[in-house]
């Protein structure tokens, strides 16, 4: 007699299937990952991976950003990968994030991010001590998986700031940044608290680009240079 599978726990086909917002489809094959992992990173599009347990506020921080909404309900991800224009070296690029389960049922896609990924926000809840806790071992597979650490852009973030139920203090998560060498900051994807600021942070950690949000690549002119055109424009060949 057949035995009916667990409706708890979702299916490797299930993660396969990225939901890519404005772009085609991505279909993962995690037996890959293993070679994945020595290929070189491509593509003018910047990855990032957000990591964290459970009902930490992934999803919230990261739709809060792209689209400026929250849902008070929580909703599980399975994972889901969304784009951003950014401005990288004065040219107009993608930001593309990953928001990742926060079950991890599957480590071969766990380490697929971390290898396709070029920076990453570690998010743990300011109510709840394990999930600073659960992002340790994550550290730890990105250490040891990307070559070029340290430096790799990580960010720590504390969300959940605006609860009054707080179980890991600010100094706490400042240390553990302090440890890990990375930034720290405290959001609330609720009130759109330091949302923006968190990946500014990060984005700015990145060695090998200039990067920042606005994807403006139109520069600034100068008072001097606008004063010269401006002279420029009023002479006249006798």
């Amino acid at each position: 007699m057949a035995h009916a599978r667990s409706a708890s726990l979702p299916t490797l086909q299930t993660f396969q299937k990225q939901r890519l917002k404005r772009s085609s489809e991505i279909d993962i094959n995690p037996a890959l990952s293993h070679s994945l992992r020595s290929m070189p990173e491509q593509s003018n599009d910047y990855q990032v991976a957000v990591f964290g347990a459970a009902a930490v506020g992934k999803s919230s921080l990261v739709m809060r950003f792209i689209k400026g909404t929250f849902k008070e309900t929580y909703d599980p991800t399975i994972q889901d990968t969304y784009e951003k224009l950014i401005n990288c070296n004065n040219n107009v690029c993608k930001l593309q994030i990953t928001d990742t389960t926060g079950t991890h049922p599957f480590p071969a896609m766990v380490r697929l991010s971390i290898v396709q990924g070029s920076a990453f926000v570690l998010v743990y809840s300011i109510t709840s001590k394990q999930s600073l806790a659960d992002l340790m071992p994550i550290y730890e597979q990105i250490k040891s998986t990307k070559k070029s650490f340290p430096d790799v852009p990580i960010i720590l973030v504390g969300n959940k700031c605006d609860e009054t139920s707080r179980s890991v203090p600010s100094k706490e998560g400042e240390c553990v940044a302090r440890s890990w060498n990375c930034p720290f900051i405290e959001t609330s994807a609720k009130n759109n608290h330091n949302v923006r600021e968190l990946f500014q942070k990060l984005l700015e950690q990145e060695k090998g680009r200039i990067m920042t949000l606005d994807p403006n690549t139109k520069q600034k002119k100068s008072k001097g240079k606008k004063r010269r055109e401006k002279l420029q424009a009023c002479c006249t060949i006798l």
